[in-house]
């Protein structure tokens, strides 16, 4: 993995923490509507996809076809004009949740990744296999690792969004 890549994925979880540590139980929980998540649905649904990034790099990487994917602009994740209706199998529990416990969820899912990419065998097979992704289509395994920052950047613009809906209520 690359510097830059641990940079961002560092920063960006950095910035998270920073987002939800000051927030009290209940605007950490509260939902604006019943189809929009609250806060701590946000960042369980952030640790949740992070686990089944693992599970589809490991899977990518057992694949017998080693056909060259080619790149995506997985930026796209970061336009939140275009709405993704999450897998069920990254849908959050309803909670309620505690900041701490979130936090520590999210360092736990940080760390099982980087040691689970620290003993990827051949970092250049990264590149070369791929995993279908539920909402960029075929991807290479080292962009599904690019996308965990991105879809974070996204999910941090939609919690200051709630914050902001959250104080204006008050």
């Amino acid at each position: 993995m690359s510097d830059l890549v641990n940079d961002h994925l560092h920063e960006t979880r950095n910035n998270l923490v920073n987002e939800i540590t000051s927030l009290s139980h209940s605007q950490f929980n509260n939902r604006l509507s019943m189809n929009m998540w609250s806060i701590a649905q946000v960042c369980h649904h952030l640790v949740l996809v992070e686990q089944a990034t693992i599970k589809a790099i490991e899977w990518g990487l057992k694949k017998v076809d080693n056909t060259q994917t080619e790149r995506k602009n997985v930026h796209l994740i970061l336009d939140r004009t275009k709405k993704f209706k999450a897998p069920e199998i990254v849908e959050p529990d309803i909670g309620p949740f505690e900041v701490q416990s979130i936090i520590e969820l999210l360092n736990g899912s940080r760390n099982k990744l980087l040691i689970f990419l620290d003993t990827v065998e051949g970092k250049s097979l990264l590149a070369k296999k791929s995993f279908k992704h539920t909402a960029l289509g075929e991807l290479p395994l080292d962009q599904w690792i690019e996308q965990i920052y991105l879809h974070e950047q996204r999910h941090i613009e939609q919690i200051k969004e709630i914050k902001l809906l959250l104080n204006a209520r008050h």
